[in-house]
């Protein structure tokens, strides 16, 4: 059996797949593959023609968007993924992001540095206390729910959301106050979290017009990906004082660079794509594509399976 991987994985991972599996990592011996385990990769309708023998995809995470599932499904090519097992990782930079931005540690540290004279405490680094404010999340999944209990549970906020399954019996079960449009989380939170699906229903999701409902010294948080926030009018929208500060973890082009107008910017904070990227994390994750792939490849049915939307 041969697996294309072109991408780094947890060490563990690599020597599991190693021991039952030939690596290949030459982009002109892609045709060779039987699998692919696929971190960053796009892989559509085109690439899957250049490999006859291809069973099926890994994805390691849950980001179905780099995936032409439509195709896949078409050759009869399995793509599984991994549910959860990074989600307290992504949930646990959504927090750090949150307290960092609340408290403007990224324009202490710039300042700082450019060797600016400070006094001690300046008015221009006066932040706000997170107990008591609100989370809000556009989209309501496993992430954004760990995430919102740990910011709940330790730093006292409360918790409203949005996602179109979200019934009011729901939002009660999980102790959240249910909004009824996007909108509706951007006016009552102090911070939002985006954390949908990018899809065809929400790409381009977060525009001005809906940045336009901010409360007044919001705080954007999008660790989901980049292509559901408008990031012209978020710079606009920093610039201009309607959110206060944003940290984002994904982009439309990833990784960020110095051309993308938000980075630099003193209110705002740009990682690249870190979310996941924890030992154990990628240990967790790693191991469970590689075990995935393995599993299609040797005749047994995947953990988890996509299937067309």
């Amino acid at each position: 059996m041969k697996v294309f991987l072109c991408e780094d994985i947890h060490h563990k991972a690599y020597e599991l797949l190693q021991s039952r599996a030939e690596i290949v990592s030459d982009w002109e011996r892609i045709g060779e593959a039987d699998g692919i385990l696929n971190r960053n990769l796009h892989i559509d309708r085109a690439l899957m023609e250049k490999c006859p023998n291809l069973k099926v995809i890994g994805i390691h995470g849950t980001g179905k968007d780099g995936v032409d599932l439509k195709a896949a499904r078409e050759r009869g090519i399995k793509v599984v993924y991994v549910p959860y097992e990074n989600a307290d990782s992504v949930a646990e930079l959504i927090v750090a992001f949150a307290l960092v931005m609340a408290r403007k540690i990224v324009l202490a540290d710039r300042m700082l540095l450019s060797g600016e004279p400070l006094s001690c405490g300046p008015a221009v680094l006066q932040g706000t206390e997170l107990s008591g404010k609100i989370f809000g999340m556009v989209g309501c999944g496993d992430i954004a729910m760990r995430a919102a209990k740990r910011l709940k549970n330790g730093l006292g906020m409360k918790l409203v959301g949005y996602s179109p399954s979200l019934t009011e019996e729901k939002a009660k079960k999980l102790g959240i106050g249910r909004c009824g449009s996007v909108e509706e989380v951007f006016e009552q939170a102090d911070v939002v979290n985006i954390g949908v699906h990018l899809n065809a229903q929400t790409e381009n999701m977060i525009t001005k017009e809906v940045l336009a409902h901010a409360k007044k010294g919001a705080i954007l948080i999008n660790t989901a990906r980049g292509g559901v926030l408008n990031e012209r009018d978020l710079y606009d929208a920093l610039q201009s004082g309607v959110i206060a500060a944003a940290a984002c973890d994904v982009f439309a082009s990833e990784p960020p660079t110095g051309e993308n107008p938000l980075v630099g910017l003193p209110n705002f904070l740009a990682t690249p794509h870190i979310g996941a990227t924890t030992e154990e994390a990628l240990y967790r994750v790693g191991c469970s594509v590689v075990t995935q792939i393995l599993d299609v490849l040797e005749g047994r049915r995947a953990a988890h399976e996509y299937e067309e939307e």
